[in-house]
């Protein structure tokens, strides 16, 4: 088991691999980064729609997101979400969003 896990991978169902490996090697209640490539998501919805949909599938599978990062200008259509995996269903937090 591991105490992070940080998915950068460019596919469709990024929340899916980061959740499937999350219950597989992650501790409880520790940490995971995942980046999240909006256009490898979906070219055809708008970046801010892509992320809050990713958001609301790592919540699904018990992965807290507490921080999102745009990576604008950087990166277009890039954001790093960092969140606490906890498959105990306690509280969320509230997810921040840095600028």
């Amino acid at each position: 088991m591991v105490d992070v896990i940080f998915s950068d991978v460019a596919q469709p169902d990024q929340a899916r691999i980061l959740a499937l490996n999350a219950q597989s090697y992650l501790k409880d209640e520790v940490h995971y980064i995942i980046s999240i490539k909006a256009n490898c998501i979906d070219s055809t919805a708008s970046p801010e729609d892509v992320v809050t949909n990713e958001v609301e599938k790592l919540r699904k599978n018990k992965l807290k997101p507490s921080s999102l990062v745009p990576l604008e200008p950087y990166e277009r259509y890039h954001a790093v979400i960092v969140g606490i995996y906890r498959p105990h269903g306690k509280n969320d937090s509230v997810m921040e969003t840095a600028e």
